[in-house]
């Protein structure tokens, strides 16, 4: 570990015992309390679930607004037919065929893409690009809708996706270092909900083992399972 990371790191465990468990208001002053760097650090949430994700009834995936927003600027592709609507909408990319070439090309100069019903049926065939990637339009996530502007206002406000990887593990970006600690708190609060609800009607065992709170180049805080363990 470099040095430089090696003395921050230092210095971020003496403000806390980070082997114990925290409240929730407690977790984000520690956090509060971390050496921060040049850049604004996106603080996240990472949940590890009791849910085996090989099993097609164990899937979790959603999507929720954050109260305070993520602080971050969002790129945004609109697969279309009507490009200028998407634009004067707030889009940063727009149109169809033109923007499949390029997808197809390589270029994934984007943060979130949103297609209409329509362009859906032509878009399904960058699954194999943009899947891996996180990238591709899904009902369950609004980001297949005939309504773009909701679909663009939603995303710009703040609403932020999560899915669980093979390894049972979720990471959600819930704002920046920047945020007041009520703020950050406010944020984990709703993705905590959100995760808590979307709990497979299948599985019944211990849906989610542990949550911990970090940013960037910070370690992490251990939540107190009363914070989750009501799911």
């Amino acid at each position: 570990m470099p040095e430089k990371q090696s003395k921050r790191y230092r210095s971020a465990v003496a403000v806390a015992d980070l082997t114990k468990e925290y409240p929730l208001n407690e977790a984000v002053a520690i956090l509060a309390k971390f050496p921060k760097t040049k850049f604004d650090e996106t603080v996240e949430l990472s949940f590890r679930l009791g849910v085996d994700p090989a099993q097609g009834d164990q899937m979790v995936r959603g999507t929720t607004p954050l109260p305070n927003g993520s602080g971050k600027k969002v790129r945004i592709l609109v697969f279309t037919d009507d490009p200028a609507k998407a634009l004067a909408a707030g889009a940063d990319f727009a149109g169809l065929a033109d923007m499949m070439q390029k997808v197809n090309e390589g270029w994934l100069d984007f943060d979130v893409a949103i297609a209409t019903t329509e362009a859906m049926k032509q878009v399904r065939s960058l699954a194999r690009v943009l899947g891996p990637k996180g990238l591709m339009p899904n009902p369950k996530s609004g980001t297949v809708t005939d309504d773009i502007a909701a679909g663009i206002k939603a995303v710009k406000a703040g609403r932020v996706e999560f899915k669980v990887d093979k390894t049972a593990n979720i990471g959600v970006g819930v704002g920046k270092r920047s945020f007041t600690p009520e703020q950050i708190a406010e944020n984990v609060s709703a993705v905590l909900d959100a995760v808590g609800k979307a709990k497979p009607a299948a599985f019944k065992g211990h849906y989610i083992k542990s949550v911990t709170l970090s940013s960037s180049m910070s370690p992490g805080v251990k939540l107190a399972a009363a914070e989750f363990n009501k799911y």
